[in-house]
C-alpha cells in the first residue's frame, strides 16, 4: 500500500495532464462502479464509487481517467467535468442530469435499452421482448458497418440505414405499449425507451458519437474483477492515489503498452522532465527511453 501511496503521488502531475487533455475533447463516455473504503470510525467499510471517464471510442486518441469519491453523488462528475460542455455518452443515472442542465449535451446508451428487453426475453416472459431485440440487432448490424468509415460517411450511412429502423421501432414500442399492462416488466422495458428516446437517437446526427456506453464499461471492467483480489480503499486519499495509477495503467494497456515498461521509464524520467514537457509522458504520447 505505501509504494502505490508514493507512486501515486509523483504519478499525479502526469495524472492531471492526462484529465486536461481528455477534458479538451468534445466526446466523452462516463460511467461509475461502487467500490468499498473502509470507514476506521465506524469499524467498518462503507460504499465509495470510482468514477470513469474515457475519449470518445471512435476517437483516435485512447485515455481514460478515474476519479475515486466517497459516493455516487452527482457533484463528483460536475467537480470532475467543471466546465467542460460537450456530448457525454452516459446512462441514465440521476446524478449526470445537473451536467445536462449546465449545457452538458446528452447521449443515451443502446446497450442499456437493449439490456431490458433482453433479459425478458432470456427468461421467455415476453415475445414483445424478443421482437424488440431483433430490431434493436439491425442498429447493431449497421454499427458494424459504420465502424470503420469516417465521421461523415458513418453520419451518412446511419441517416440512410439506421433512422428508418428508429422510425419503425419508435412507431412499434407506442403501440406495443397501449397492450400491455402498467407495471409489467415489459412496460417497463418499453418506457425506458421512449422516455430515453432523444438521448438513446442522438448518435444518428453525430458521427463522432456510438451507439453506446460500452467502451468505457469496457474499462471499468478491469477494476470490478480486481474488487476481489483488493477488497477495499484503505482511506478517501488511498483510493484516488489508486485511480491515479490504474488511470495510466489502463491508458498505457489502451495504446498498447506493456503498464509496467511504462510506469517504470515515466517514473525514472518524471524527476527530469521539465513541466511543459510533461504531455510527452502521457501515454497516447509516449515513446520509450531508448526511442525518445
Amino acid at each position: 500500500a505505501q509504494w502505490v501511496g508514493q507512486s501515486g503521488v509523483h504519478l499525479q502531475p502526469l495524472v492531471d495532464a492526462l484529465k486536461a487533455d481528455l477534458l479538451a475533447h468534445p466526446v466523452l463516455h462516463a460511467d461509475e462502479t461502487p467500490v468499498a473504503m473502509l470507514d476506521p470510525g465506524a469499524g467498518k467499510t462503507h460504499r465509495a464509487y470510482l468514477w470513469s471517464y474515457s475519449v470518445g471510442a471512435f476517437d483516435p486518441i485512447k485515455a481514460v481517467v478515474y476519479d475515486f469519491a466517497d459516493s455516487r453523488a452527482g457533484r463528483h462528475a460536475q467537480a470532475f467535468l467543471g466546465q467542460w460542455r460537450g456530448t457525454l455518452i452516459c446512462d441514465d443515472y440521476a446524478g449526470y442530469k445537473a451536467l445536462i442542465a449546465l449545457g452538458v449535451t446528452e447521449a443515451g446508451c443502446m446497450a442499456h435499452a437493449r439490456r431490458k428487453f433482453f433479459d425478458l426475453a432470456a427468461q421467455g416472459q415476453s415475445q414483445i421482448a424478443s421482437e424488440a431485440l431483433e430490431a434493436i440487432g439491425q442498429l447493431y448490424g449497421v454499427e458494424r458497418e459504420a465502424a470503420e468509415l469516417d465521421i461523415d460517411a458513418r453520419q451518412r450511412l446511419r441517416e440512410a440505414k439506421a433512422r428508418p429502423i428508429l422510425e419503425r421501432l419508435h412507431a412499434w414500442l407506442l403501440a406495443r405499449r397501449t397492450q400491455v399492462p402498467n407495471g409489467s416488466g415489459i412496460a417497463r422495458a418499453i418506457d425506458y425507451s421512449l422516455k430515453r428516446w432523444a438521448a438513446l437517437t442522438y448518435y444518428l446526427g453525430d458521427g463522432r458519437v456510438p451507439i453506446d456506453n460500452n467502451w468505457i464499461e469496457n474499462q471499468i471492467r478491469p477494476i470490478a474483477l480486481g474488487r476481489k483480489n483488493w477488497l477495499f480503499a484503505g482511506s478517501l486519499r488511498a483510493g484516488q492515489r489508486a485511480a491515479a495509477i490504474m488511470s495510466l495503467i489502463q491508458s498505457a494497456r489502451l495504446n498498447g503498452h506493456e503498464p509496467f515498461a511504462y510506469l517504470k521509464d515515466v517514473l525514472e524520467r518524471l524527476p527530469s522532465q521539465p513541466y511543459s514537457r510533461i504531455g510527452e509522458l502521457l501515454p497516447h504520447r509516449w515513446q520509450p527511453t531508448a526511442c525518445a
